[in-house]
């Protein structure tokens, strides 16, 4: 293998030069900066992030500033991303750089795995591309394109597999600077726009000439997945409750997105609509509609009733609409229940 991959730096670095994508973390690749994209890119779109990191870094355009930032704001910021952990990390983080490192990134990539949620790729990711370092960061494009080169069957999952790359890598690595930057992009870059999971251009791949797979015709064999267990369904109520005050929230106290906003909800083990709302002590109310959607988790499926009704009071702190709209963050699953507003003509209560 280290035969093949002894040529990807010449390969590569020609055609990145050439056919970069231009993209805003790309400009002025402060280690924040960076740092913060390869967060928010994980398990997230490239052109779905774009927007997001150019607000959020509007809004917070240092370490010090997402220190300091108020966790509601935080969580607006980061509305629609998903994977709340990942910002509730972000900013954990965020404090240690302020307060064990003076707001200065630390440059060795075991410290940088210190700070919290920074895993062996996004310390590699940083190391190499902010700090100029010959340091792998192995992500799921760089194992795509690596076991096509090589016809490796090892599932990518595993971890010493992993381990053992980014050690492979890092020896065919330029040797300092902007060089090691641009060689980790380019992996990426090949793996995002040439070497996709299915139908990978390989007409127009540098790396052709040396990729075993594409000698075989054997590309869709590779690489090789774990199986998926299947996701748990769970159903779930939602509820839009409407007071005189506004619309009701309440933070979710356990299982997924705990932590969050969320209108009130609960899973159902066969009980009505009207049961659950009894058992928080609501008895008076009137159900205007419900809407039925499904949204998919990691693990998880939850087939969604969202009812909304109204009630002179509720259990619950609630908000005006454009309030809620403006300056309350709500995961994408509970935000949809919103929709259910716009099938009908009068919302006021």
């Amino acid at each position: 293998m280290n035969e093949i991959l002894n040529k990807l730096p010449a390969l590569l670095l020609p055609w990145y030069r050439q056919n970069k994508r231009v993209l805003p973390w790309r400009e002025n690749p402060t280690p924040y900066r960076v740092w913060v994209s390869e967060i928010m890119l994980q398990q997230t779109r490239v052109e779905a992030v774009k927007a997001y990191y150019l607000r959020f870094m509007q809004a917070l355009p240092t370490v010090e500033d997402l220190a300091a930032c108020e966790e509601e704001k935080l969580l607006k910021l980061w509305e629609g991303l998903g994977y709340y952990s990942r910002v509730r990390n972000l900013q954990k983080a965020a404090k240690q750089i302020v307060w064990e490192y003076g707001g200065e990134f630390p440059r060795d990539k075991k410290m940088l795995q210190n700070l919290a949620g920074v895993g062996s790729y996004t310390a590699g990711a940083i190391a190499s591309i902010a700090f100029g370092q010959p340091t792998a960061a192995v992500d799921g494009n760089v194992l795509r394109v690596v076991s096509r080169l090589t016809e490796n069957a090892t599932e990518i999952g595993d971890i010493s597999y992993c381990k053992r790359l980014e050690v492979e890598l890092s020896q065919i690595y330029p040797k300092t600077g902007k060089a090691c930057s641009e060689f980790t992009q380019s992996l990426f870059e090949l793996g995002a726009l040439v070497c996709k999971p299915q139908n990978p251009d390989c007409a127009h791949c540098p790396l052709s000439g040396i990729c075993q797979a594409y000698k075989r015709g054997s590309q869709a064999l590779f690489p090789v997945m774990k199986a998926k267990k299947p996701r748990r369904r769970e159903s779930v109520y939602v509820f839009l409750i409407q007071t005189p005050e506004g619309f009701c929230i309440r933070r979710r106290e356990q299982g997924v997105l705990r932590g969050m906003n969320e209108f009130p909800s609960a899973v159902s083990n066969g009980e009505s609509a009207e049961e659950v709302l009894h058992g928080w002590g609501m008895y008076a109310f009137n159900e205007v509609a419900r809407k039925k959607y499904k949204h998919i988790f990691t693990h998880i499926e939850w087939d969604i009733t969202c009812v909304w009704v109204r009630a002179e009071s509720a259990p619950f702190d609630a908000y005006a609409l454009d309030e809620l709209q403006a300056g309350i963050s709500l995961p994408t699953a509970f935000k949809q229940c919103l929709g259910i507003l716009y099938d009908q003509v009068e919302i006021d209560f």
